[in-house]
Order: C-alpha cells, then sequence, then structure tokens
C-alpha cells in the first residue's frame, strides 16, 4: 500500500497550470513540523520542518487554484511518486513528490479571509 497523509503549511503560492484538454495541475510545498523537545538529562531536541512537493490534479487542483494561499495549513492525504532525470550536464536528479488524492483546508474561514483581503490592499 502506497498511501501518505500529511499535516503542514503551505510554503508558497501554488502554481497552477492547464495541461492537455484543459486538465488543471498545482504544485506547491508543503511544510510539517515535527517539535522539538528535551530530553531526561536535559539535551534539546529542536523542532524539525520536512517540505514535501504536492501535486493535484483535476478538480482538486481547480479547488487549491481558487482558495489555497501561502501559509494555509491543510490535510493532504495521497500516494507518493519518484522520478529521477538526467540534466543537460548529465547529473542525475530524484525528485520525491506526493500526488494528492484527497485535501481538506484547516485554515479557519475567517483567518482565510483576513489574508485575502490584506493581497488585496
Amino acid at each position: 500500500m502506497n498511501k501518505v497523509m500529511l499535516i503542514g503549511n503551505v510554503g508558497k503560492e501554488p502554481e497552477i497550470r492547464y495541461v492537455d484538454h484543459g486538465v488543471a495541475v498545482a504544485r506547491f510545498s508543503l511544510a510539517t513540523t515535527e517539535r522539538g523537545y528535551t530530553l531526561q538529562n536535559g539535551t534539546q531536541v529542536p523542532d524539525r520542518t520536512d517540505w514535501h512537493n504536492i501535486v493535484m490534479w483535476r478538480r482538486l487542483a481547480e479547488i487549491v487554484e481558487k482558495y489555497v494561499h501561502k501559509g494555509d495549513k491543510l490535510y493532504v492525504e495521497g500516494r507518493l511518486r519518484y522520478t529521477t532525470y538526467d540534466d543537460k550536464h548529465g547529473k542525475r536528479y530524484s525528485i520525491t513528490e506526493v500526488w494528492a488524492e484527497n485535501m481538506e483546508m484547516l485554515t479557519p474561514k475567517s483567518v482565510a479571509d483576513n489574508k485575502s483581503a490584506a493581497d488585496v490592499k
């Protein structure tokens, strides 16, 4: 089974593109943070933030285009996709993406509305 569940904050404004026959594709980064703690011996373990590349297709991408902005908190559910490619100099790159199948917006509506109003000014 290939299943990923993440709760995090959108790192930048989503990038929306339309491909074959008007199919929407949204791409954005999502930051998840594991809170730091103190060990019994007093050692401090700092917060750890991981960044995830999220890809959404069709209707989910259209929803992202209208309602999701940098800083919003989201629940994302999907599956991992791995891609490798070689650049023009022959250097190999690996990309890990979460292809989302479900999303829930967790930012309260009033906070999102205030952010949108501030962007317009």
